[in-house]
């Protein structure tokens, strides 16, 4: 998807609130993503984190839960 957006490693780092390097490692899987960055990258692309993952060919998002309903 950063790919797609003509984004380079160091936007998203940025975006994320980390360095390039910890990116990178995100990307080639050296390094597993922390659920609150799993989050932010799924706000980011206005996707859900089930298809950042692969576990769905859908990229619209789910819709959000009404407060009162939790």
């Amino acid at each position: 998807m950063r790919e797609d957006r003509d984004l380079k490693q160091r936007d998203m780092a940025k975006v994320l609130g980390c360095s390039q390097v910890c990116y990178s490692y995100y990307e080639i899987g050296r390094s597993d993503i922390p659920t609150d960055v799993l989050i932010k990258l799924a706000q980011y692309y206005n996707t859900s984190v089930d298809y950042l993952l692969g576990l769905t060919d859908e990229a619209r998002p789910y819709p959000r839960k009404n407060a009162r309903n939790l």
